[in-house]
């Protein structure tokens, strides 16, 4: 009998599992294993921080961030006053839920099933990676941590199976020293349509290794060809693939994350990946941390209603910046016109040192209201197109 069992251990539910252990909660974190979520690997100081993220975890330090606009206009972003942290998902997911088991959590290793339900409680049922038996797990709550197409949210959460995704796709590679075009200390967001007609691709270092990939909604896209021409542009053609990876990564939070009895979802199966960006590790370690607090809860109160926390709490600190970038994204990401506009729009210094803050920190940056101003103002201009193409 458990307390809270965690579906997917991924960061956000190894991060709910560790939290729940050390305050003393029978937990037990069930996970696939084998699998490597496609990602960037891009995290803040924030994180480094909030959740105690070890130097040995950090693959790589980035100083610049370059934009790159589909004519090949380039625009480079120092990171002033810190680094962005890169880790591998091989190796940090891993980290976290060993982490997880060290404080007390049980770790099993199996496919999730379903839920049933009867009079001796809520019952996790999953088939065992060793055995191939099906397994019976009984507990209190569940917290479905399994991804963008959460088998937990879709049958226990309404709205869980409406869940709008993007498909992602990259290659890990080993990665050159330094070239002319490749630098193991930029990370390399690339808005062009012939590489993504709706989000965008990255080539970003990961010290002895490189993830180059790239995401879209769109069916008709081949995400690995797509890939290939960002390799070759990238002058990262020849370089050896060490693995490939792909998976569908959420653009908005549901409106609900629980079903007011005993499940709440967590971390890319609650849609907490952000928009424009696609920044996800860090939302998925905080809604993680925000559905520990509100299963937490529920045990100690008997109140249900307590699972709303989880949402509550998300988005009262992070609700105005998903606001903010899905704006950003549905203004620039159409067209290649609009993203030429956007990477022009990043030679302000003021647009990148307000954007860099507000993602170092996660917060928006209100201290300058002269520079949201000047931002405000350009960000019409492009839009309307008052500043001509031929200046862009």
């Amino acid at each position: 009998m458990y307390d809270v069992v965690v579906v997917g251990a991924g960061p956000s539910g190894a991060t709910a599992a560790e939290d729940l252990a050390r305050s003393g909660v029978k937990v037990a974190m069930l996970d696939r294993d084998g699998r490597i979520k496609p990602c960037g690997g891009a995290i803040p100081p924030r994180l480094i921080a909030d959740f105690d993220i070890p130097d040995s975890q950090i693959v790589a330090k980035i100083t610049t961030a370059r934009m790159i606009s589909p004519t090949g206009r380039t625009v480079d972003i120092p990171i002033e006053n810190g680094f962005v942290g890169m880790v591998d998902r091989e190796h940090f997911d891993e980290f976290l839920r060993n982490r997880a088991a060290s404080a007390g959590a049980a770790r099993l290793t199996g496919t999730y099933l379903r839920i049933e339900r009867d009079q001796a409680g809520t019952h996790v049922l999953y088939r065992d990676k060793a055995t191939g038996e099906e397994m019976r797990l009984t507990t209190r709550l569940v917290i479905g941590a399994d991804g963008a197409r959460s088998k937990v949210g879709r049958t226990e959460v309404p709205g869980g199976d409406k869940i709008p995704y993007v498909l992602a796709y990259h290659e890990i590679i080993e990665a050159p020293a330094k070239t002319a075009i490749y630098d193991p200390e930029r990370c390399d967001v690339i808005y062009d349509g012939a590489i993504s007609p709706d989000f965008y691709g990255w080539v970003f270092p990961h010290g002895t290794s490189a993830s180059v990939g790239m995401g879209t909604e769109v069916d008709s896209v081949d995400l690995k060809q797509a890939t290939a021409d960002l390799r070759a542009a990238a002058g990262l053609t020849d370089c050896k693939t060490i693995r490939r990876e792909g998976a569908p990564i959420p653009l908005k939070p549901l409106d609900r994350w629980d079903n007011g009895r005993d499940v709440v979802l967590a971390g890319d199966a609650a849609g907490v990946v952000a928009p424009s960006s696609g920044e996800g590790i860090y939302y998925a370690m905080v809604g993680g941390r925000v559905a520990a607090t509100a299963a937490a809860a529920c045990l100690s109160s008997g109140r249900v209603r307590d699972l709303k926390l989880a949402r509550q709490l998300f988005m009262k600190e992070h609700k105005m910046v998903f606001r903010v970038l899905a704006s950003m994204q549905n203004a620039y990401y159409r067209s290649d016109e609009r993203r030429e506009r956007f990477v022009s729009l990043c030679h302000d210094v003021d647009v990148q040192r307000l954007t860099f803050e507000a993602y170092m920190n996660k917060k928006l940056v209100r201290a300058r209201p002269m520079a949201h101003l000047k931002i405000g103002l350009k960000n019409l201009a492009h839009l309307t197109r008052l500043i001509p193409a031929s200046r862009v």
